[in-house]
């Protein structure tokens, strides 16, 4: 069992606490992967400004951007919204700041959201990793829910993916899941029998209603899902990450793929969730236990 700073024991952790004030706390490169679900910013009364990038000499900027040009930001709000936050961005930012500086250098981050948030935050993450990290751009499709007769209904949620270091990023296809061929009589039967390698569309169903995935949180992602992104981009025994853990479904998924996982939230629903479904695999800590207080003692 791998100690770390932030696990001395070497346990994985549930984490009841605001990410913005726990996430400082935990060491540069500590996460092979790092999946994000932010809440999703579904309110409908909008007001935008403009951001804008001025091009400054190297290394006089606050921002980098793409093949490490230094950029000064001179920046509005980006977004602002009636649903959660006065400025959503301004809450999501920092955040995705921590987690590349969390990422290892051959790390991966998984951003998931849905089509209303997801040009913006691909803006923000070419500023903050580089356009050159970025990796793909994940289309979750599924079939499941209310049907619009107005416009064509949207059936997906969107996941930007991008890599620390674009030259060493861990990627293992070998490890990922495949699917059937849509045209099995296209292709051999040895290939027919084995499946295809998925494509950056990935068809799968949501969490079903009466199925023993179901913990009842309401926001709980498939752990089919997570699966793949998981064995594409850690190996066993490496750290995952997911602040933002709600149902704890990367922990779940982790725990049986043997990855270490720190999962935190701030909501005691969420933490209940998680340890009825992860008690067996995690302990859990609040800034307040002595556990905390000696993560914080060992970190630099």
């Amino acid at each position: 069992m791998t100690s770390t700073p932030f696990s001395p024991d070497g346990s994985s952790l549930l984490v009841h606490a605001d990410n913005a004030e726990y996430l400082p706390t935990l060491p540069d490169g500590a996460f092979t992967m790092i999946y994000v679900d932010p809440p999703f910013n579904t309110g409908r009364s909008q007001r935008r400004q403009q951001t804008t990038m001025v091009r400054a000499a190297d290394g006089a900027g606050d921002r980098i951007g793409f093949q490490g040009r230094s950029y000064t930001t001179v920046r509005g709000l980006l977004a602002s919204y009636d649903d959660a936050f006065d400025d959503y961005w301004s809450f999501l930012e920092p955040r995705l700041r921590e987690a590349w500086r969390l990422l290892a250098d051959d790390g991966t981050l998984y951003l998931h959201l849905d089509y209303r948030e997801v040009h913006y935050a691909k803006v923000m993450l070419d500023v903050i990793f580089g356009r050159e990290c970025f990796l793909n751009e994940i289309i979750w499709a599924y079939d499941y829910g209310a049907r619009a007769t107005r416009r064509w209904p949207a059936k997906h949620d969107n996941i930007l993916v991008y890599v620390k270091n674009p030259t060493s990023y861990h990627f293992d296809n070998a490890e990922v899941d495949r699917e059937p061929y849509m045209a099995p009589g296209l292709v051999t039967k040895e290939k027919a029998e084995r499946g295809k390698l998925p494509t950056d569309v990935w068809w799968h169903t949501i969490v079903s209603p009466t199925g023993k995935e179901k913990t009842g949180y309401p926001t709980q992602k498939p752990e089919g899902l997570l699966r793949r992104a998981v064995h594409a981009s850690s190996r066993e025994g490496d750290w995952v990450l997911d602040f933002f853990a709600g149902s704890g479904t990367l922990g779940a998924v982790a725990a049986r793929t043997n990855r270490k996982f720190v999962c935190v939230d701030a909501n005691p629903q969420a933490i209940e969730v998680m340890e009825r479904r992860l008690s067996h695999a995690a302990r859990t800590i609040t800034p307040e236990s002595p556990l905390a207080a000696e993560i914080t003692h060992h970190t630099p």
